[in-house]
């Protein structure tokens, strides 16, 4: 059984609801990022989503299209992200999900890189731009390597066609909760919970819900219905808040940024 499973059947099992921040790896540094998953595995989380920063990346709003710029001009690239899922799995059990798009991965061979992220452990991947029909040739490396290949359905999905994608989901379904890209947003779309329930009637892994999910308040109202809750958007904004460069021009994440993104996450896992 692979953690994620793991994770979603303790919880069930709690009656509790996962939840699941979002960070991009490089931004402002790995180091930094490092630090960021373990203060936020720290606070409660409960699964990881670590960006894998990509040039042109469809599905993502401003606020995370900056934080991949900041990683990329960092030179931060697959291999390195690679190793820092290893670095963090000699400290922390917590389930690593991998987030990107399927150009970087399909350069870096598919097989090849199912092999060595699992060596490296990651549990699932989340391949944004992969439609169902596209993917089996993803599906099968990832399977073989024990890697969970999650995929994402939107408000705009048909139902029968969401069924056929959650019945090709492992780990968890993505719901994206708005018809457009991933920010911050004040309000929830009105039919968010029917729609989570409808989908919930016919997906047979776990409905987890993101996009534009940014205050605890979304929390704990999703996580009446959902299994799990996704945080990105608000979370880099944190980060982008509290940037420092250090005297060779790099950045970092400062100390006082640290605690705000720790008491963030806090918060948000007490509303699960």
């Amino acid at each position: 059984m692979n953690r994620i499973d793991k994770v979603f059947e303790r919880l069930a099992a709690e009656q509790k609801k996962a939840l699941i921040p979002f960070v991009t790896a490089g931004d402002p540094c790995l180091d930094s990022t490092e630090m960021i998953v373990l203060e936020m595995v720290k606070q409660g989380a409960d699964i990881i989503e670590l960006g894998m920063p990509f040039s042109d990346p469809l599905a993502d709003g401003p606020t995370i299209q900056a934080s991949a710029l900041r990683a990329l001009d960092g030179g931060v690239n697959t291999a390195q992200i690679l190793e820092l899922v290893k670095s963090l799995h000699q400290k922390i059990q917590t389930p690593i999900v991998a987030m990107g798009y399927y150009n970087p991965i399909l350069q870096y061979g598919l097989e090849q890189f199912a092999k060595d992220a699992a060596d490296a452990g990651v549990d699932g991947t989340i391949i944004a731009d992969l439609p169902l029909e596209e993917a089996d040739k993803w599906g099968a490396c990832a399977e073989k390597y024990g890697i969970c290949n999650i995929f994402l359905v939107a408000p705009t999905t048909p139902l029968e066609r969401a069924k056929k994608i959650a019945c090709k989901s492992r780990g968890f379904l993505y719901y994206v909760s708005v018809a457009g890209i991933t920010g911050a947003r004040t309000n929830l779309p009105a039919d968010i919970v029917a729609n989570i329930k409808a989908l919930k009637a016919v997906s047979p892994v776990p409905v987890a819900v993101g996009f534009g999910v940014s205050q605890p308040e979304h929390v704990e109202m999703l996580s009446k219905v959902a299994d799990g809750v996704i945080v990105g958007s608000a979370i880099v904004k944190i980060i982008e808040r509290n940037l420092e460069k250090s005297q060779g021009h790099t950045l970092s994440f400062s100390i006082q940024g640290m605690a705000e993104l720790g008491d963030f996450v806090g918060r948000l896992k007490e509303k699960t």
